[in-house]
């Protein structure tokens, strides 16, 4: 069991916020945590029972100190690819938020990438939308992967050789890989991870901590089918089309 886990947050180009806080799923199964709750839940047993859990920030040396987050949020970095307390070795885990799809991302930062993810013990967390920056640093190659349920086929046309599962399940894993659909279904991977890594953290500290952060309760496997979802989104599209014709002929009725 380990004592300390050490966990980067790698975002060399911006993410969702929503995809990136998923990762205090984890942080809450931590010494520091658990000390700072009220009793009973700072019992002594508990605590000593839960391993320090290290966050690193993680960016690129030209994204500088601020990381820019959707909805005006901004993440003050802790570290960049290059800094030696990240390097390949010195993580246990990488967690990769989301970012716009559109994304180009500096070549150092996959290789970073890359590295870390060849690293025996090493388990690489993609989120979201996070699955572009594993495609650009070709570690999805063979392997299977979720990713948005919305995307799948401009994941697929973009990274061929992925074998592609996010049209059925909210997360999977392949090996060291884990990759979870969009945005909140990062929460169900963390809890799905934590519980398979009895390496890291003991199995009651988990469902304690997954209790009080209120997840982890939803299946692997989309309630919903794909078909039906696709229809309701296109559904929601046609709707939202309409009204804005509306409020388009509105506004000439005013301006008239």
């Amino acid at each position: 069991m380990s004592n300390k886990v050490r966990i980067g947050v790698f975002i060399p180009n911006g993410a969702q916020s929503l995809d990136t806080a998923c990762a205090d799923v984890l942080g809450v199964m931590s010494k520091e945590y658990l000390s700072a709750m009220p009793p009973p839940l700072r019992l002594s047993h508990v605590v000593e029972l839960a391993p320090r859990v290290d966050m690193a920030y993680i960016t690129t040396p030209s994204q500088g100190g601020d990381i820019r987050l959707t909805s005006g949020m901004v993440l003050r970095a802790t570290h960049d690819y290059t800094d030696a307390e990240v390097a390949p070795g010195r993580l246990d885990v990488v967690i990769v938020p989301g970012p716009d799809p559109s994304s180009e991302f500096d070549e150092g930062a996959l290789e970073w990438l890359r590295r870390q993810f060849a690293t025996p013990g090493v388990d690489v967390l993609s989120i979201c939308t996070g699955i572009f920056v594993c495609g650009a640093a070709g570690i999805l190659d063979g392997r299977v992967a979720s990713g948005p349920r919305g995307l799948q086929d401009v994941i697929r046309a973009r990274f061929p050789k992925v074998r592609l599962a996010g049209d059925r399940y909210r997360w999977v894993r392949d090996g060291n890989l884990w990759s979870s659909g969009g945005v909140t279904n990062g929460n169900d991977l963390m809890a799905a991870y934590a519980r398979a890594s009895s390496k890291h953290w003991p199995p009651s500290i988990v469902e304690m901590c997954l209790m009080l952060t209120d997840v982890g309760d939803r299946g692997q496997v989309y309630g919903q089918r794909q078909g039906v979802f696709t229809a309701m989104f296109g559904w929601q599209l046609l709707k939202s089309w309409v009204a804005s014709f509306f409020c388009s002929a509105g506004g000439k009725d005013k301006a008239a």
